[in-house]
């Protein structure tokens, strides 16, 4: 008997002592190595003899043996295991259990199904050969058929056992058999699998073939014959139509060699053709023709925006200069308003009226140098600055670009996109802007540049001083109702399916409207009031019909709008000493301030004045330096010094949620302390604005047109009181809205107090 490590002796004995008989058992463990000590346990009990026919041995120091199995038999006991296993054998005879005529046909069925199983799977098994099939079908006896065909199979060792101890002859056939249709169907999965990958194989194989021939046929037809090569000349060409400096065409030329070297799976290939597509698609010499016509100009800034009469001169100037000189690069425009005074539109009409491309962005909140610059190439996902997007996305070299909420630019660690924009808005730099992914000089100098801002004071003074500013104030009542008869109210019947006989408005009612319900500088409040009208009217149309027919009026404007929001009732009772309307600047455009003032008796512990109504610091210290004086010249007017020193005097300014801050309030809150120490009523149709120093000096403010504005829009206030020195900017208020108010200079407090008691 056979055991690992000794077969070659074990078949030498075989065939000298044993006429070439020789035992074989399997073992249990099939990973049971040569060097492993040999157990009885080891072993499987039934095994076969074998007959040894012919000996060849090998140039590797093996052997390969023809033998041939003759009968089963099971090891009764273990004689030696060392150096050679040698067992005492008890043969083993089969079962056939064929008694019957019936039972002969039926092993004969079996036989045959046997076969015909095993023809199917022989075909894709390389151990049938012809040779086999032919034994196979010569084999009369069906337990040696079975065992026959068991060792062609590729099944296990512990199933190729259970074949071998099976002694009867029917039981071994089916099991057999169940053997046979499993490898079947392993061999139909492999089939499957196999047929998938062929067609996988000749798919690719075909593209491949197809492709070759493509690139042939292009190479003939002189096209070119992949994308990579496509692009390539693309590029190429590109370049070739560009009119550009030697350092640009140099690095140009470089990437393209690097496209045309790199390998199109490399990483670096995907990023140098991002790159050579946005450059090669930004506008270097392409331009728009610029066609001014000042009249057509004029025109269209009066078609679009109503009013703003000084804005559209300033404009028209700038247009003028252009003309009679083109290649003047000219100042930056920045327009300065609250919100809805139409900044944005004005400069569409700018571009329409130099027949330009025009491209807006927002600077609100961007906190990130690169969003100006762009981010350097060495950077994953990186990509060129807003400037030069909007050149890619206009392709022109000369656009309009507006850039919005220039006033809420933001810094952080990521750096600070103000200092970024005074190269890009500096026409004395912008010659050749370096944007830090294009990596190469680019002329921004014939970009015109249109930033908007609702407040300069957060605007960075080196950015600011690049600028040219010009105002845009709000609008008073009359200005609001003929842009809504013209503009807002046409607009929105067209966007509401709303025709002038569905709906019509009263001027009384647009009146109401824009004194109760949208005060605001800017018409985005107003126009969002008609709209909620025109929504109200158009649902009452689609429900009863086109017949519907509503005209807006006194009576029904708070159907249609609910209660009024604002209520002029505060401000204009000046119902008691101590009660002064004053005049402020916001971002929101001019506004009106009551200012109020109480006495109550003080302990010196509590301090001598109280500031409440959310002031800022510079209205704090405008509030002290207020008291301070009328402390001052109070005994002048006949007032005691017990006055200040028996009370407190507690100063408030109503809306408290609102902050406020600025000195112009100075000479307003000095008269209300005044008003409240004399008993001395203040004349309840005046205003009054301008700052006030600690010797009485009345100094110049900021803002006067916003600020008369909004006392215009009040329909009371008849009387303001102004800085001498802001004298000067009453020119630049359109006469019509300061037609019946009455504008009172003045120099020193005490001409205040003349011009503000009856």
């Amino acid at each position: 008997m056979v055991g690992p490590g000794r077969h070659i002796d074990a078949i030498t004995d075989a065939i000298e002592n044993n006429n070439g008989f020789i035992g074989l058992n399997l073992l249990i463990d099939e990973n049971t190595g040569d060097d492993s000590e040999l157990t009885e346990s080891m072993i499987y009990k039934t095994g076969v003899v074998a007959k040894i026919f012919k000996k060849l041995n090998l140039p590797d120091n093996g052997v390969n043996i023809l033998i041939n199995s003759i009968r089963r038999y099971r090891i009764v006991r273990f004689e030696s295991l060392a150096p050679i296993v040698r067992v005492e054998p008890m043969y083993i005879p089969e079962v056939s259990n064929v008694k019957t005529d019936e039972d002969a046909l039926e092993m004969k069925a079996f036989t045959r199904a046997l076969i015909a199983e095993v023809k199917e799977v022989s075909e894709d098994n390389p151990l049938f050969t012809e040779e086999m099939r032919l034994t196979m079908v010569n084999v009369d006896e069906p337990g040696k058929l079975a065992d026959f065909i068991t060792s062609m199979l590729n099944v296990e060792r512990a199933k190729q056992q259970d074949v071998l101890e099976m002694l009867d002859v029917k039981e071994r056939m089916l099991i057999v058999l169940d053997l046979v249709r499993k490898e079947k169907e392993i061999v139909k999965l492999q089939h499957k699998i196999q047929g998938k990958i062929n067609e996988t194989v000749q798919k690719q194989q075909r593209d491949y073939f197809l492709k070759e021939q493509l690139k042939e046929i292009q190479k003939e037809l002189g096209i070119a014959t992949d994308e990579k090569s496509k692009t390539l000349e693309r590029f190429k060409k590109a370049l070739a139509e560009l009119t550009v400096g030697e350092e640009v065409k140099e690095k140009i030329t470089q990437e393209i060699e690097k496209y045309e070297m790199t390998d199109s799976h490399s990483p670096e290939f995907s990023l140098t053709r991002s790159y050579l597509d946005t450059v090669l698609t930004l506008p270097w010499n392409t331009e728009s023709v610029e066609a001014i016509d000042l009249k057509k100009a004029k025109k269209l800034l009066d078609q679009d925006h109503y009013g703003l009469t000084d804005v559209k001169e300033r404009i028209l100037e700038f247009l003028a200069v252009r003309k009679l000189k083109p290649g003047t690069k000219g100042s930056i425009i920045c327009l300065v308003g609250p919100p809805g005074v139409g900044k944005t539109s004005m400069g569409k009409s700018i571009a329409g009226s130099l027949n330009r491309k025009f491209f807006r962005f927002s600077l609100g909140g961007m906190r990130d140098e690169a969003e100006i610059k762009g981010h350097r190439r060495t950077y994953i996902g990186a990509m060129p600055g807003k400037i030069m997007q909007a050149l890619k996305i206009v392709k022109t070299k000369n656009p309009v670009i507006m850039l919005d909420e220039i006033d809420k630019l933001g810094s952080s660690y990521q750096g600070d996109p103000s200092s970024a924009l005074l190269e890009v808005l500096d026409p004395e730099q912008n010659v050749a802007f370096r944007d830090h992914y294009i990596d190469m000089p680019f002329d921004l100098s014939n970009v015109l540049f249109i930033t908007t801002a609702n407040t300069i004071d957060t605007i960075p003074r080196p950015l600011l001083d690049r600028m040219e500013v010009i105002r845009l104030s709000g609008y008073i009542l009359e200005e609001k109702m003929k842009i809504a008869e013209k503009y807002i109210i046409p607009r929105q019947l067209e966007r509401h399916g709303l025709s002038t006989k569905n709906l019509s408005f009263d001027n009384n009612a647009l009146s109401r409207i824009i004194s109760g319900y949208a005060k605001e500088a800017g018409l985005r409040n107003f126009e969002r009031n008609i709209e909620k009208v025109c929504r109200k009217v158009a649902t009452e149309v689609a429900t009863k019909g086109s017949g519907v027919s509503v005209r807006i009026d006194l009576k029904n404007v708070e159907t249609y709008l609910g209660k009024e929001i604002f209520n002029d009732d505060l401000t204009s009772k000046v119902a008691a000493p101590g009660i002064v309307i004053g005049l402020a600047w916001t971002e929101l455009g001019g506004s009106t301030l009551t200012i109020e003032c109480i006495m109550a008796p003080s302990k010196k512990q509590q301090g001598n004045i109280n500031l409440t109504g959310r002031m800022g610091e510079v209205m704090v210290e405008s509030a002290k330096i207020a008291y301070s004086y009328v402390r001052s010249i109070a005994t002048s007017y006949k007032v005691s010094e017990e006055f200040f020193e028996d009370n407190m005097l507690h100063l408030h300014i109503p809306a408290g949620a609102t902050p406020k801050d600025g000195p112009s309030a100075g000479i307003t809150m000095a008269t209300a302390m005044f008003s409240l120490a004399t008993g001395k009523k203040v004349r309840d149709d005046i205003a009054m604005t301008g700052e006030l120093s600690l010797t009485g000096k009345v100094l110049p403010i900021g803002g006067l047109k916003e600020k008369v504005i909004a006392a215009k829009r009040t329909n009371f206030i008849r009387r303001i009181v102004i800085p001498k020195l802001n004298e000067k900017d009453l020119e630049e208020i359109p006469s019509y809205i300061k037609k019946g108010i009455t504008f009172i200079p003045v120099e020193a407090y005490p001409e205040v107090i003349k011009a503000v008691f009856r």
